[in-house]
């Protein structure tokens, strides 16, 4: 059986076609591609779109809390310096991380969207999916398989002081 070779895309539904679309073209340094007053496309890469935003219909109060259904939606930066950067542009532009947090297999941001989806801004820690499925079945993952809260700023000045990267990237229960 043939499987797909990529994600494509997400799609929101939003009553706030505005702010959602400024948000998103910040976060993810997107073109807004097409828009519309019920659609809009945004790309940030070679893909056509990457996010849509598509009208919800009647206002709805956003929820305060993930329920059932989609959670969020993540997007990979090449390097640890990049998703550093990143959040550092989107600190100056008020946009702040709900967690930051090391999960062994990836650094981790979380934001939270204008509705209230949440959005995963991370890097890899291992340089393919095999050495991440390999750490995935380690008895440190298995005892904790969130990860550990990091401080951002602590990670920056350990780059800068010469670290080497798989120690900065290593969680601390490891």
């Amino acid at each position: 059986m043939a499987r797909p070779v990529k994600l494509a895309h997400v799609v929101f539904r939003t009553n706030q076609m505005e702010v959602m679309t400024r948000w998103y073209a910040t976060v993810l340094d997107a073109d807004v591609v097409f828009s519309s007053d019920y659609l809009v496309f945004l790309a940030y890469d070679d893909e056509h779109h990457r996010v849509a935003l598509i009208h919800g219909g009647e206002p709805v109060e956003p929820a305060t809390e993930p329920r059932v259904g989609f959670y969020h939606a993540a997007f990979t930066y090449a390097t640890l310096l990049d998703l550093l950067d990143t959040g550092k542009r989107l600190e100056a532009a008020g946009i702040l991380p709900w967690r930051t947090i090391n999960h062994g297999f990836t650094i981790s941001f979380y934001y939270r969207d204008p509705d209230g989806n949440d959005l995963e801004l991370q890097v890899d820690r291992f340089e393919n999916s095999d050495d991440a499925t390999a750490y995935m079945k380690t008895a440190a993952f298995k005892k904790n398989s969130i990860g550990c809260l990091i401080d951002p700023e602590e990670l920056r000045r350990q780059l800068l002081a010469g670290v080497p990267l798989d120690a900065v990237m290593r969680r601390e229960d490891e």
